[in-house]
């Protein structure tokens, strides 16, 4: 394979690493990234990654044949597959973004998620789920990265992504737009299945171990809990959020089809009354 370079050096302090197949080909799915060129390892030769190129082609992205050992120096990670991807960093939504289109608007809040394989199972699960956007902080929360991205399976590419500074202020803005903030906790007061989720919600969840910080959790409007069998008193956040977010996204099909939903739990919003 011949590798078609680049026409100019490439100024990675600019630029971000996808490296995976499933990443770099929903990365090129979605259009959601403006890809530089694409290093593909010349030891490979196969259907799939002949797919991949072709895709690449098709959508005017350079390719470049290199080592493996090259492409692992590229994504810092022996992971990568036989692919690495050169692209623009990505560009955040504002939560604003996030509070257009048909209702009921089911959003995902991470309030300082550290590990970046909880991020990406996180946002792949948002996808399945068919959540219409996820909050993320700037700080103390493990970036998105290529690492996070490898996780999600591409997902992360799909799912509409804002950063905010301050938690807090930003789930206040959301229950101005009635919104209602349900945090998962395991001091939660009801079951997460016994909450209606089939209005306006955004389901908060907390980092590895330590849960929601004091003041996210004083500002959600209600704590669900997932109650647990065994001797564990919790899930891996990961988990946990794929288990209420797909109770939400199967509350929300009951609803569409006109058939009545079992939970009957109606919240009153701190402050505001019924």
């Amino acid at each position: 394979m011949a590798p078609i370079r680049a026409t100019s050096p490439i100024r990675l302090e600019k630029m971000e690493i996808l490296y995976g197949l499933h990443p770099v080909e929903e990365a090129l799915r979605s259009g959601s990234r403006k890809f530089d060129h694409v290093c593909v390892a010349r030891e490979r030769h196969d259907e799939r990654l002949e797919r991949l190129i072709d895709a690449c082609r098709d959508n005017g992205v350079r390719v470049r044949a290199e080592s493996r050992e090259e492409l692992t120096r590229l994504a810092r990670n022996a992971g990568h597959q036989g692919v690495v991807a050169i692209v623009r960093s990505r560009e955040f939504l504002d939560l604003e973004d996030l509070l257009h289109g048909s209702e009921p608007r089911l959003l995902l809040a991470l309030d300082g998620i550290e590990d970046p394989q909880n991020l990406g199972a996180l946002l792949r699960t948002a996808d399945g789920a068919g959540v219409d956007g996820v909050i993320i902080t700037e700080r103390r929360a493990a970036p998105l990265s290529a690492v996070a991205v490898k996780a999600s399976a591409g997902a992360a590419e799909h799912v509409r992504i804002a950063r905010v500074v301050n938690l807090v202020r930003a789930l206040e803005q959301l229950k101005e737009r009635n919104i209602w903030c349900v945090g998962l906790d395991e001091r939660g007061s009801s079951n997460y299945d016994e909450y209606d989720f089939t209005s306006n919600a955004a389901i908060v969840l907390g980092r590895e171990g330590n849960g929601l910080h004091d003041l996210v959790r004083r500002t959600c409007d209600h704590l669900l809990r997932i109650p647990m069998c065994g001797q564990v008193a919790s899930l891996n956040v990961s988990a946990a959020g794929a288990v209420v977010m797909f109770e939400a996204a199967r509350q929300h099909r009951i609803a569409q089809s006109g058939v009545a939903a079992s939970p009957s739990l109606r919240t009153t919003r701190k402050g505001l009354g019924s």
